[in-house]
């Protein structure tokens, strides 16, 4: 049988010494580099460094070689959902059930805080120093595909519809699809191909892992909104029910909630028809998958 839980908390170990290690500050920039340990180190499951790992998994073995380009992507998750929870976005008092960032610190240095995560994450994926054994053309094909699944062709423009998006304005079916590819689907698309490229697979394989990643990253933001209504505060560690208060455009305000459910079902079974014949290697990411449309928070 095998141990999701357990197996999340392996990697997640894994990937907090290393940030903990990586982290640190001098008397210049204490309470800059404080304000980023502190959201980075507010809880989560680390899924989208797990399913980096689980990826890489599928065609190679050292695992040592992940981590950095793992806690990469973690850092640059972590600053989205510092500047997600401004006062200007969506003005979230609690994440993962402590207090955000900019309650904390204040919006300026929340502010900074995300823009440092952002910046750390890159110049960590092209330090030569830590990545000796990645070469510099595999560095810069993860580093420049970060940057697209992360900018104004991906999650910030999936952000920005969002920021805009409401319900007396936009009923369209296909922007809510791209909002939820672009906000949280593309990131764990990458997260799922840069597995594939570390562990040097061939294109089609990388198109397959991506793919996959798509699915269970559109899955995962139509159970976001579904926990938006039907969890409790405490569970989720986050304020609940605002999307309806603020009439945001979310896939139940149009689908409902029986069909969101069902579409989540769906693209999750989809995504596992994609990479099941990778066999036993896939198992991980394929218990991820099933994880996404049964999590509580």
């Amino acid at each position: 049988m095998f141990n999701l839980e357990a197996y999340i908390s392996f990697w997640a170990k894994k990937i907090n010494s290393f940030l903990d290690d990586y982290l640190s500050f001098d008397e210049t920039n204490k309470g800059l580099v404080e304000s980023m340990r502190y959201s980075i180190f507010a809880g989560g499951k680390r899924l989208r460094p797990v399913i980096i790992y689980s990826s890489y998994g599928i065609f190679d073995s050292n695992f040592e070689k992940v981590t950095p380009f793992a806690a990469a992507v973690e850092m640059l998750h972590t600053y989205s959902l510092i500047h997600d929870d401004l006062p200007s976005m969506d003005n979230d008092n609690f994440r993962r059930g402590k207090p955000t960032n900019h309650k904390i610190y204040g919006e300026a240095v929340a502010i900074l805080a995300g823009d440092a995560l952002l910046t750390k994450a890159f110049e960590l994926m092209l330090d030569r120093k830590i990545n000796m054994d990645v070469e510099p053309e595999v560095m810069l094909d993860v580093a420049y595909n970060l940057a697209i699944a992360s900018g104004e062709k991906g999650m910030i423009s999936g952000q920005y519809l969002d920021v805009l998006g409401n319900m007396n304005e936009i009923k369209s079916t296909s922007t809510i699809e791209i909002i939820h590819n672009k906000k949280t689907a593309k990131l764990i698309a990458y997260s799922a191909e840069i597995g594939a490229i570390l562990g040097y697979a061939t294109d089609m394989d990388r198109e397959n892992l991506k793919k996959f990643g798509e699915k269970i990253g559109y899955a995962f933001q139509i159970v976001d909104d579904i926990l938006d209504i039907e969890a409790f505060d405490e569970i989720l560690g986050k304020d609940t029910g605002k999307d309806k208060k603020l009439n945001k455009i979310t896939y139940p305000a149009i689908y409902g909630l029986e069909n969101s459910k069902k579409k989540a079902t769906l693209l999750v079974e989809d995504a596992i028809d994609i990479i099941s014949f990778y066999g036993d290697a896939a198992t991980p990411l394929i218990e991820i998958a099933k994880y996404i449309i049964t999590r509580s928070k």
